[in-house]
């Protein structure tokens, strides 16, 4: 290590004993800058660059560079930034322990250690994606639904405790414990880190990347952190900093208080919506003022959960009374507690920030006393609906086209009535799912202790909920049915039908379950628009359930209260819930619990020693997890499997050298043409395979009964699966495919096979492509790629042969993804796009410009060879934005860099 530079090495009072510490302050002196004036967040980023400091990944130009941030600049410095740690999913987690078990077999047969393949900082894998909502409504619903995650999952969890045993520094919290950001929050966050280097105790921040889009809901307590692909998460876990551009910070100045009724939900859908509009993306998000301050944790860390939602990658608050009021409530130890705030304290960063103490690059004001309660739909996150105009807004988008969020039926369709052929009167805006689900809120004992409230006073009113609606409750950790069972609300949720269905990530990510098959055929038969309420972040198309056309984010108490409602199309404010005993109209404003009824329950959520006896014991003697048999050894010898491959990135024949010659790109086919805002839903492989698709086939194939298929998200640790499944999703729509006569579009993963003329599944049509040696390339508008951080949605893609993707702009992480495997993101220029064009997918393509030496961001030409002869030449943004992504896409991806540098060493 290069250090001490310019003696930034200080000694602090841990509370404990003395540690020593990279003293920001002092490196502002060093270096003539107020340090004091830049956001928070950026001194936290730029402690870790300056500790870090080596003269090889890290140099005195980097820690400048960043010292000197301003709020404006042309941003066109990368950071390298080493995490303290990296938190995994198991969707994403296991095709990444994949990933690092393939390399530990090239270094065997390289005649390497394959122990010089290990994770260089700690890895948590905690498994909340694998649950399914197959039973509910009933007592024993979370029993037997684990029994059949534990049946369905058993080779994946195998794998996992290979994992356990052959890495030193990985991780697993077992199914059944929460969900991994609330496990995050409550168990593995510790605020501040320390290690012993050159006989001295050095403490540092908490700071980490996940493979989890909503990562970000850690920054509610003061730590860096975002979601990243599973790719980018790999480098970092094997000691490669996470590089990124420079980034603006918006501040967001929160004044007043919330009104009585509003909620967190309400909330943060709001400030969704507004830094929507603010173009967020790319940039860091920093809340200060007195609003912020008044904030309790919970909140926070709602807020900070939907970054993705509005675009940033992080919304950060930073540490006060009410952080460390959090840590002792959720049992972490004295002294853990004491050196975060000395610490803290130490290093100047402690407290929320004041209007005018701070250099932002833009500053936001909401006032909290104009939220109103809210759900946001059908289809994106962002689109806030003010609860009074949830039924006619439903009403205008039924007739509405498809291209205006619409669902393209007659308005005459609203009041048609079906019946499925067991009975149940359907009409359309009927609610099927109704869902207590997903992190944003979970973690937020106000919601749930309100939701409990509401059922209470709805089921003494007399109330209840239609017995076909799916109704499910799943809390983001077990401290959640303690706080319930203590304040005696779980029997009302119950009552309802919201049973305790599982601790995980469910509804919110497609493990919904199934509807009834009778539901499921009058809705395909009648082509009804029926509508989902979850407590969740994400709503896109077909996330939900492939035949929920309409789904809804709502607050806790509002899933209840629109599941005893029945339907979208009632106006909860003005017309009544239900009808409780003696047929007497009970009205929302009848069972809606005041803030003081939440807080007088509160105190029974923060109980510090019933967090320290939930996370003592993670597992038990005899339980399902402690049942699993893993292999044992150092390298994986990959025993048949349909869940668990080798996977195909490094190839038996893995030279230690790169080519010099970056390939060129000539005679490619578009293998998809698609319009804006297509999402990694729509591009990866998620929720549950279709028989009679290629995934589905292949698995037949090879033995599965459809039963058996599980979800696409179980089998990321299969190639073959994944790439039969990229593009395949039931709602996209490629462009190549002629419209309806009505002219509306053809969903589902088509594409047309040129010369040949022949309609294919994409899949298929890429492997005839592939037989051929034809390069393929995809054509879409704005940001593509958005969602959930899929690292299968760029894998699937470069798989499929894919060499290059023209966009109009695209979503950070998906972008940087596509680097990391090797394909290029190419931007179209000023308001060139696939319409302006002409690109019908019949053509054939070029792209020059690549040679031995590209440089980021620099420009390529797309040459466009016509059927008719004509030839356009096009000015194209190569999207490869930092030195070392050049790199990452000499070596053919981020996976051979890294494994070429390990191995070099």
């Amino acid at each position: 290590m290069a250090h001490n530079l310019h003696n930034t090495l200080k000694e602090f009072d841990s509370g404990t004993g003395k540690g020593k510490f990279y003293s920001l302050p002092e490196l502002g002196k060093a270096l003539n800058v107020k340090i004091d004036r830049l956001p928070v967040s950026i001194r936290v980023v730029l402690e870790s660059v300056l500790r870090n400091y080596d003269e090889k990944k890290i140099s005195e130009e980097h820690i400048k560079q960043l010292a000197n941030w301003k709020p404006t600049a042309t941003r066109v410095d990368e950071i390298p930034f080493v995490v303290s740690r990296v938190v995994l999913q198991d969707f994403t987690g296991v095709p990444l322990l994949a990933d690092i078990a393939a390399m530990r077999g090239v270094a065997k047969r390289s005649g390497k250690n394959p122990k010089a393949i290990e994770p260089l900082v700690p890895v948590d894998l905690v498994v909340d994606h694998s649950v399914q909502i197959d039973y509910y409504r009933q007592s024993d619903a979370l029993d037997l639904n684990m029994k059949l995650e534990f049946q369905r999952n058993n080779e994946r969890y195998q794998f996992m405790k290979w994992g356990m045993q052959a890495f030193d520094t990985f991780k697993v919290v077992p199914p059944g414990v929460g969900i991994v950001h609330q496990v995050n929050l409550e168990y593995l966050a510790r605020g501040v880190h320390k290690k012993t280097e050159n006989g001295e105790t050095i403490y540092y921040p908490d700071t980490l990347v996940g493979t989890d889009s909503h990562t970000t809901m850690i920054n509610g307590i003061g730590v860096v952190g975002w979601g990243v692909g599973g790719i980018e998460a790999e480098a970092g876990m094997l000691g490669q900093p996470v590089y990124f551009l420079t980034p603006d910070v918006v501040g967001v100045e929160l004044k007043g208080k919330l009104r009585e009724g509003v909620t967190a939900t309400d909330l943060v859908l709001t400030i969704t919506e507004m830094l929507r509009k603010e173009k967020v993306v790319g940039k860091f998000v920093e809340f200060f003022g007195e609003g912020t301050a008044s904030l309790t944790l919970p909140d926070r860390a709602t807020i900070g959960n939907m970054a993705p939602e509005y675009g940033a990658t992080m919304g950060f608050f930073p540490v006060d009374e009410k952080t460390i009021g959090y840590f002792k409530g959720t049992g972490r130890t004295d002294a853990e507690i004491s050196a975060l705030e000395n610490y803290l304290k130490a290093q100047q960063l402690f407290g929320i920030p004041k209007a005018g103490q701070i250099d932002y690059t833009k500053v936001v004001t909401l006032d909290l006393a104009t939220v109103a309660p809210s759900l946001a739909g059908p289809k994106r996150p962002q689109d806030r609906i003010e609860i009074t105009h949830v039924k006619s807004t439903f009403a205008d988008l039924m007739s509405k086209p498809v291209n205006e969020n619409g669902f393209a039926k007659k308005a005459a369709d609203l009041d048609a009535e079906y019946k499925t052929a067991d009975g149940v009167k359907l009409k359309n805006g009927d609610i099927l799912i109704a869902a207590i689900t997903s992190c944003t809120n979970t973690s937020n004992p106000s919601v749930l202790l309100a939701a409990g409230l509401l059922a209470k006073k709805a089921v003494e009113a007399g109330l209840t909920v239609q017995p076909h609606i799916k109704t499910s409750l799943a809390p983001g950790s077990r401290i959640v049915t303690e706080y319930l069972t203590k304040t005696g609300l779980l029997p009302y949720l119950s009552k309802l039908g919201f049973e305790l269905a599982a601790y995980g990530c469910t509804t919110c990510i497609g493990n919904a379950g199934d509807l009834t098959p009778e539901l499921n055929e009058a809705i395909t038969k009648n082509d009804v628009v029926a509508a989902a309420v979850l407590s969740g972040n994400r709503n896109f198309e077909a996330r939900i359930h492939p035949n929920i056309r309409a789904n809804f984010l709502a607050s806790p108490p509002l899933v209840v209260a629109y599941a005893i409602a029945g339907t979208i199309t009632r106006d909860l404010m003005t017309e009544p819930v239900g009808k409780g005993k003696g047929g007497k109209d009970i009205y929302l404003g009848d069972i809606w619990p005041t803030s003081e009824e939440v807080n007088a329950l509160l105190k029974f959520a923060l109980d510090a020693d019933a967090f320290r006896t939930n996370y003592a014991h993670l597992t038990q003697k005899g339980d399902l997890w402690s049942k699993i048999e893993g292999e044992e050894g150092q390298v994986y010898d990959w025993p048949k499997s349909t869940y668990i491959a080798e996977p195909p990135f490094f190839g038996e024949q893995f030279s230690m050298t790169p080519s010099d010659v970056i390939p060129e790109i000539k005679g490619a086919r578009a293998l998809g043409v698609f319009g804006d805002s297509v999402t990694t839903d729509h591009i990866s492989p998620a929720g549950s395979i279709k028989e009679d698709s290629p995934a589905g086939k292949w698995l037949k194939a090879n033995g599965v009964q459809k039963a058996d298929f599980n979800s696409y998200g179980s089998r990321r640790g299969n190639h073959d699966v994944m790439m039969r499944g990229t593009f395949a999703n039931v709602r996209i729509k490629n462009l190549m495919i002629p419209a309806k006569a009505d002219g509306t579009r053809v969903e589902g993963g088509l594409t047309i096979h040129q010369p040949s003329g022949e309609q294919l599944p994409i899949y298929d049509a890429a492997m005839k492509y592939i037989a051929d040696d034809t390069p393929t390339m995809i054509f879409a508008g704005e940001e593509y790629g958005t969602g959930s951080s899929r690292d299968w949605a760029a894998k699937g893609t470069q798989l499929l042969g894919v060499k290059a993707v023209v966009a109009r702009s695209f979503e950070r992480i998906h972008r940087s993804n596509l680097v990391g495997m090797g394909v290029l993101p190419l931007q179209f220029k000023g308001t060139d796009s696939v319409q302006s064009l002409g690109i019908t997918g019949e053509e054939t393509y070029d792209i020059e410009g690549l040679g031995e030496d590209i440089k980021p961001q620099q420009e390529l030409t797309l040459v466009i060879h016509g059927k008719d002869g004509n030839t356009q030449r096009v000015p194209v943004l190569l999207r490869i934005d930092t030195p070392i992504e050049v790199d990452y896409y000499k070596h053919g991806g981020i996976l051979p860099f890294v494994l070429r540098s390990l191995l070099a060493a």
